[in-house]
C-alpha cells in the first residue's frame, strides 16, 4: 500500500499539497506515491512555468511515463514561484522520492483553497 503521510493534503487528482493554506501563503505540489506508481517509469514531467498562473481543478502539465501520458492538476489556484528544475534531468525521483526530490511545482495561492483531502480521506478514496 502506498504510503499517505499525515501532515500533508491531498487533491482527489492525486497531488499532494504542502505548505500554508492561505491567501499569501505559499505551498509545494508534487504527485502521490499512489499516483506514481500507478503511473510506472516517469520519463518526462512538463510542468507549469514560473509566473503562470494556475487555477485548482484544472490541468497545469503532463507526465510522460513509460506506460502513458497523463494531465498534471493543480491543487490550488496561484502563481506558480518555482518549478523542480532537476526533475529535467531526473523525472524518476518523482517515483523514487514522490513526497522529497519529487516535488514538481510552488504556488502562491491567490485564492483559498477548498475541496482538498486530509489523509484519511486521501487513504480512503485510494483504498
Amino acid at each position: 500500500m502506498a504510503s499517505v503521510p499525515d501532515d500533508l493534503q491531498y487533491s482527489a487528482e492525486h497531488e499532494w499539497v504542502d505548505g500554508e493554506l492561505a491567501v499569501g501563503g505559499e505551498v509545494t505540489v508534487g504527485i502521490t506515491e499512489h499516483a506514481a506508481d500507478a503511473l510506472g517509469d516517469i520519463v518526462y514531467i512538463e510542468a507549469p512555468s514560473v509566473g503562470a498562473t494556475v487555477t485548482a481543478g484544472e490541468v497545469c502539465g503532463e507526465l510522460e511515463s513509460t506506460k502513458a501520458v497523463s494531465e498534471l492538476y493543480s491543487p490550488v489556484t496561484g502563481t506558480i514561484i518555482a518549478i523542480n528544475d532537476e526533475l529535467a534531468n531526473a523525472p524518476d525521483n518523482v517515483n523514487k522520492d514522490p513526497f522529497g526530490t519529487g516535488w514538481i511545482f510552488k504556488v502562491q495561492i491567490t485564492e483559498e483553497p477548498s475541496g482538498l483531502l486530509d489523509a484519511a480521506a486521501y487513504g480512503d478514496l485510494t483504498a
